[in-house]
C-alpha cells in the first residue's frame, strides 16, 4: 500500500479498537514529508499529526479558517506550492472536519459579527460569500479545494492531492479524494507524448502573431472602378458584334433561297386574290328539347315533428 492508503488503514483499525494499529514511517520515506491544509479550529490540535501516524518533523501543517481555497493562484495556493518546492513536500492532503463553525456561519451572521468588531460594510467587497469562500458542506468544500489544487499551475502534476474528512467525535478519517487515482498515467515507451491542454499563453502567442500587422501594408488594385467597368463593357460589346456577324453569315443562304418564293406569293396575292372578303356563316343548331319536370315531393301523412 502507498502512504495515505496505509494511513487510513491504520486509522480505521485504531478507531475500531486495534491496539496494534500503527504506521511505520520508515517504509514511506520517499513519500515524506506531507503537506496538510486544515482549519484553524483549535479542536484539531489534539488530532494532528497523531491521527495520521507521521512524526511532527515530517508534517508540514498549513491552516486557514475553513481550509478554504478560493482560486488556483490564491495566497493559500502559493503557500502549498512553496511547501512543496522549498520544504520538499511530496504529497498534499486537504483535511476538513465535522462540525465546522465556518460552514455553519451564514453571510448575514458574518456581517453582523464583523460589524460588532467595528468593520464597516461599505469597506468590504460586494460579494461577501465569494470573497471569504463561504460554504455550507464540509465535504463539498474539500472536493472544491482538491479540484483547485489539481488544476493550479503552481502544483506539479506528479504530486498526489488527497481529500479527507475527520470526524471530531471519533477521530476517524475518511477518503473524499484519493489523490493516487488522479495522477497522470505513466508514459508508455514508444508512445507519442500526451497533448498539452490549451493554456492562456497559447492565446496570447496567437494574438502576438498579428501585432506587426499594419493596414497600410495591404495592396489594393490601382485601377479605378469606373475604368474597370468601361473595359468590361467594351469586351462585352465586341463579343456581341462578333456573335451577330457569325449568325448573319449562317442565315444568309437561307434568306437568299426564300426570296423567290416570297416574290411569287406577293404576285399571286395581287392577281388572284378575291376583291370581296369571304363571309363565314354560322351553322344552325337544332332547337333544344325541354325535358318534363319531375312531380313535386309531398310529405307523408305519418310524418312526425320533433
Amino acid at each position: 500500500m502507498r502512504l495515505f492508503e496505509s494511513i487510513l488503514d491504520a486509522n480505521h483499525r485504531a478507531v475500531a479498537g486495534d491496539a496494534t494499529a500503527g504506521l511505520h514511517p520508515a517504509d514511506f520515506a520517499d513519500a515524506l514529508p506531507i503537506v496538510a491544509l486544515t482549519c484553524v479550529d483549535p479542536r484539531l490540535n489534539a488530532y494532528f499529526p497523531n491521527a495520521l501516524g507521521v512524526p511532527a518533523e515530517q508534517f508540514i501543517w498549513l491552516r486557514n479558517a475553513g481550509n478554504i481555497i478560493t482560486s488556483t493562484l490564491s495566497s493559500t495556493m502559493r503557500s502549498l506550492a512553496l511547501a512543496c518546492a522549498v520544504k520538499g513536500g511530496r504529497e498534499i492532503a486537504v483535511i476538513g472536519h465535522t462540525d465546522c463553525q465556518v460552514a455553519k456561519t451564514t453571510t448575514m451572521q458574518l456581517l453582523d459579527r464583523l460589524k460588532a468588531l467595528g468593520v464597516d460594510r461599505s469597506r468590504l467587497p460586494e460579494n461577501i460569500s465569494e470573497f471569504f469562500g463561504s460554504f455550507g458542506s464540509e465535504r463539498q468544500n474539500v472536493l472544491k479545494a482538491c479540484d483547485l489544487i489539481r488544476s493550479s499551475p503552481l502544483i506539479g502534476p506528479q504530486i498526489p492531492v488527497h481529500g479527507l474528512l475527520l470526524d471530531l467525535n471519533t477521530g476517524r478519517l475518511d477518503w473524499l479524494v484519493n489523490g493516487y487515482e488522479t495522477l497522470p498515467a505513466p508514459a508508455v515507451p514508444g508512445s507519442p507524448p500526451a497533448q498539452r491542454p490549451p493554456q492562456f499563453g497559447d492565446l496570447t502567442e496567437s494574438i502576438g502573431a498579428f501585432k506587426e500587422f499594419a493596414m497600410g501594408e495591404l495592396k489594393f488594385p490601382e485601377a479605378k472602378i469606373g475604368e474597370l467597368a468601361t473595359q468590361i463593357g467594351n469586351v462585352v460589346s465586341h463579343a456581341a458584334a462578333d456573335l451577330g456577324g457569325k449568325i448573319g453569315e449562317q442565315t444568309a443562304p437561307a434568306a437568299e433561297a426564300a426570296a423567290p418564293m416570297a416574290k411569287q406569293a406577293a404576285q399571286y396575292g395581287e392577281q388572284g386574290a378575291p376583291k370581296t372578303p369571304l363571309q363565314m356563316k354560322a351553322p344552325r343548331l337544332p332547337p333544344l328539347k325541354k325535358n318534363p319536370l319531375p312531380p313535386p315531393i309531398r310529405p307523408h301523412a305519418n310524418l312526425r315533428r320533433g
